[in-house]
């Protein structure tokens, strides 16, 4: 994180994140910035997230309307919203941060694509797990963040570099997942089904989702401490946009095991 003295900006060690977008280089200086009144803050983050937040909701009843009414147009949207989805993170990794205030409500509105109809259909299957899994989402989001607040795990290097390599080895496996089930007829044995093993999977994603948490929050302080830009609360809500959803997904798939055995 970049610590600002005398307007001239001094650099000190930085925590790596679990996150992949919210990286060791997400508040560094940018273009030659320094103090001024635009600065990042905890109620812009804040509000920009709720913003995303509001935005992929409102998508999701509307792709979920539209499968009901429209079947055909409404998974051609669905698969738009997984593959645009996909591409939008892609690119925000590679992109300017400067386009996160674009980036962002776009993602937000290709996953409410994706999410409309998957929590529709688990909602006709399991009545009432929408409710469940949002409900503890937004719980396990604010236990991490009083967590966070007390201390009780600290954002080390050596933590962040295990949850580094376990998201890695998370996506290798949905990747490898999601290829067998387009072009093949077999699938990763006991992770998608409702045992002991299946269950145990989803748990340690959840705890892997939850614990990127903790860096994000460390991030998100460090960068208003030091002064970051006002343009990086877009980036920053972005990339709790995608923990936050990758982790409803999870509970949703974790509840639905427990309610089929």
């Amino acid at each position: 994180m970049t610590r600002f003295e005398n307007g001239n900006p001094r650099q000190r060690p930085m925590m790596r994140s679990g996150n992949p977008f919210l990286k060791e280089d997400t508040f560094s200086v940018v273009d030659g910035f320094h103090l001024t009144r635009d600065r990042m803050s905890l109620e812009g983050v804040a509000n920009k997230t709720m913003l995303l937040l509001g935005i992929c909701v409102v998508v999701a009843f509307a792709s979920w309307m539209t499968i009901l009414v429209n079947p055909a147009l409404g998974y051609i949207l669905f698969f738009v919203g997984i593959f645009g989805s996909l591409i939008a993170v892609i690119a925000m990794y590679f992109m300017d941060k400067k386009k996160a205030m674009y980036i962002g409500p776009i993602y937000a509105a290709l996953e409410g694509l994706v999410l409309g109809p998957l929590s529709g259909i688990f909602e006709i299957i399991y009545p009432g797990i929408i409710i469940q899994a949002i409900s503890l989402t937004f719980g396990v989001f604010l236990i991490m963040l009083v967590i966070y607040r007390l201390k009780i795990i600290k954002p080390t290097k050596n933590l962040a570099i295990g949850l580094s390599a376990a998201i890695g080895a998370i996506m290798l496996i949905y990747m490898v997942s999601f290829m067998l089930a387009m072009f093949s007829p077999f699938q990763i044995p006991y992770i998608h089904g409702n045992g002991i093993i299946g269950i145990g999977f989803s748990l340690v994603v959840i705890g892997v989702a939850a614990l990127t948490f903790v860096f994000d929050f460390d991030f998100i302080e460090k960068g208003v401490n030091s002064g970051a830009p006002k343009h990086l609360e877009w980036y920053a809500a972005f990339g709790l946009m995608v923990t936050l959803v990758w982790l409803y997904i999870e509970i949703l798939r974790l509840l639905s095991k427990i309610r089929s055995r």
